[in-house]
């Protein structure tokens, strides 16, 4: 189960409204510093990047691929464990703007995870220690530590033993 806070709107939809929730400078500074960090070979300046200006917290050791791409609207609402690995193209979402509402709802990526490349990792969702995702999966609720997952829909493939 994901746990996303729901906010119900009135009128157009819920993304013709996004300024009225997200002020628009805030969306621009996001913008420019997530661009540079997609496309940053540096890793331990990548990672300052999304410390300093987006407000993430990212662990030490933590290596963001190429061109991962995390909320652009809420990014402060995403938390990754120590010497965890984010693949290329890889998508971290915190919110979902829908036609009556729009949901909000932090992500947890805990140590020694890998996440393959091109995954979604959708709002709302914890991903435990040592959890290895597979490339392409669509992450829409909760990962237990020390499991192997994959798939859209996702379904486990393994629990790792001790």
């Amino acid at each position: 189960m994901r746990r996303t806070k729901r906010y119900t709107v009135n009128g157009p939809n819920s993304l013709w409204q996004m300024y009225s929730t997200v002020p628009f400078i805030k969306v621009v500074k996001n913008f420019i510093f997530i661009e540079i960090a997609r496309f940053m070979p540096f890793l331990s300046v990548k990672n300052w990047l999304y410390r300093t200006f987006l407000k993430m917290k990212v662990g030490s050791t933590t290596a963001f691929a190429l061109k991962v791409m995390v909320d652009l609207l809420y990014p402060e609402k995403i938390t990754v464990g120590n010497n965890t690995v984010i693949g290329y193209n890889t998508t971290i979402l915190t919110h979902e703007y829908l036609i009556d509402e729009y949901r909000l709802g932090e992500v947890t990526i805990g140590d020694d995870v890998m996440i393959g490349a091109n995954s979604t990792v959708l709002p709302g969702v914890s991903i435990g220690d040592r959890a290895i995702i597979a490339a392409g999966t669509v992450v829409h609720k909760d990962v237990e530590p020390k499991t192997f997952v994959a798939g859209n829909p996702m379904r486990v493939i393994n629990k790792m033993e001790e």
